[in-house]
């Protein structure tokens, strides 16, 4: 894809409105230098300059999307909590509508915090409720859906297998995707791999796909995967070697384009919001796949977490077609 026709596409970005639905998380980071072993234990011990905290999860789905222009409301359930004080003001901060979010008192809001020292992660900590979401929380999480889907473009489902997307939920928001006309784009985890039958878009991980597909080859059964579930297009994301696209006609495999890795933590998030808003945008699956693994590839040239923006994704366009 030349810049030309990536500024035409990147123009129509701001008209879209993306709904992404899943479980919210904060990301936190704490940014410091080692140079020594703790007397205690065979650890570093890691001295912190400086602690961040960003949109985790789906909310990073959502920062994507809002980093590359077009509007994103965010549907999810955080703790009544301080974390979930601080991922709803960070939500808003970068540009998400969060009418979707809702706080459950018996829910912990998830935390993933990241020890980050001389640019590699030395430790990463995961803080999460024991406890489920209430049957209440996601009953009025599926009504703030039902009342504003007319207002969106199309859907994202972002499952990190932390109890909202039950296969419930996920069969009652495609009959109402279905019901509206409106495309849904999948980012599955492996425990309801087969329920997001008629999507749009299914977007497993290799990892996900060899789990579920029982085959360490996508090329193979990708198209058996399309077809079980009734799918438009399977992405298979696959890590250094690229990605596999498999729609009704043929498979493309796209090349990984990062120039270096330092962190993949996120580039499937990027993956699907940069897919979908090329597509809404009026990309062909190919172009979208083109720019997705474009993205994928310039945030993992970063550290820690970050979104693509349209700077970011027309400095690796320019880079690769120079």
């Amino acid at each position: 894809m030349n810049s030309k026709r990536f500024h035409v596409l990147a123009e129509q970005f701001s008209q879209k409105h993306i709904l992404v639905i899943g479980d919210l998380m904060l990301d936190s980071y704490m940014w410091g230098e080692t140079n020594r072993i703790s007397p205690e234990a065979p650890v570093p011990v890691v001295s912190i300059k400086e602690i961040t905290n960003n949109p985790g999860g789906a909310a990073n789905v959502g920062w994507n999307i809002a980093t590359l222009s077009a509007n994103v409301t965010l549907a999810g359930v955080i703790g009544k909590d301080s974390h979930g004080e601080q991922l709803l003001k960070i939500m808003v901060d970068r540009g998400m509508k969060v009418e979707g979010v809702v706080e459950d008192p018996n829910y912990s809001t998830i935390v993933k915090t990241r020890v980050i020292a001389q640019n590699q992660q030395v430790v990463r900590t995961d803080f999460e409720s024991l406890d489920g979401i209430s049957s209440g929380a996601v009953n009025t999480v599926q009504s703030s859906i039902e009342k504003n889907i007319k207002n969106y473009d199309a859907i994202i489902l972002a499952d990190y297998n932390k109890g909202l997307l039950s296969e419930k939920m996920i069969t009652s928001i495609l009959s109402l995707s279905n019901e509206n006309n409106i495309p849904v784009y999948v980012d599955p985890k492996k425990e309801n791999f087969f329920a997001f039958k008629g999507v749009h878009l299914f977007k497993p991980n290799s990892v996900e796909f060899y789990q579920s597909m029982d085959s360490n080859d996508p090329e193979k059964e990708s198209k058996t995967l399309r077809e079980k579930l009734n799918a438009d297009y399977v992405l298979v994301t696959l890590g250094a070697e690229g990605m596999l696209l498999t729609t009704e006609d043929s498979s493309y495999k796209i090349p990984t384009k990062a120039r270096a890795v330092h962190d993949v933590s996120g580039a499937g998030d990027t993956v699907i919001a940069t897919f979908a808003l090329a597509e809404l945008a009026g990309a062909t699956p190919e172009e979208a796949a083109t720019l997705a693994n474009l993205a994928a590839g310039r945030v993992c040239e970063e550290v820690g977490v970050v979104p693509i923006n349209l700077d970011l994704l027309t400095e690796i366009l320019n880079h690769h077609h120079s």
